[in-house]
């Protein structure tokens, strides 16, 4: 019997190709038909190995986790951007590639995502989430988050609308 091992740790500069292929893979999984096409695959053309290399050695903090090996998935994390919500933290991405969904493997992603956080000092959490992405949507209310704010993402002219999802 084979036993894989699951590690999530901090990305290096290494990791930008796989991280950039578990972007795009991910992304086009949760957002074909809610974002429209040309915006989706523009933002993911800008996301590609240098643009994570480089976001990796200005010290972002980025986490990949990593099964046998393989990048499986990634957060990237910081300060909370909505100066409205009291939370300090916010995971800005957490993504897995789509065959990786569903069997529990973004929970611990996002467990060590909020401990990193903790550890750095941060009170509170916030996630957003496009309304229209259900996994998403359905992912953070099973992880108990609360929605406390709204907003609006446009995409090429269509408006989309962002719930904020808290934990204290």
């Amino acid at each position: 019997m084979k036993t894989l091992s699951i590690d999530i740790r901090r990305a290096d500069p290494q990791d930008a190709d796989a991280i950039a292929t578990v972007h795009d893979r991910a992304w086009r999984g949760a957002y074909a038909g809610i974002i429209p096409h040309r915006p989706l695959n523009a933002m993911i053309g800008r996301r590609g190995p240098r643009w994570w290399a480089n976001a990796i050695r200005r010290s972002a903090t980025v986490l990949v986790m990593e099964i046998g090996g393989e990048i499986a998935g990634y957060a990237t994390l910081g300060r909370n951007r909505a100066s409205e919500l009291k939370q300090n933290g916010e995971i800005y991405e957490l993504y897995l590639s789509p065959e990786y969904q569903g069997i529990g493997l973004g929970r611990r992603l996002f467990e060590a995502a909020r401990e990193m956080l903790v550890a750095h000092g941060f009170q509170g959490l916030v996630v957003w989430a496009l309304e229209e992405n259900i996994g998403a949507i359905s992912f953070y209310e099973g992880a108990g988050g609360r929605d406390a704010a709204e907003g609006v993402e446009v995409f090429d002219s269509k408006a989309l609308k962002k719930v904020a999802f808290v934990w204290d």
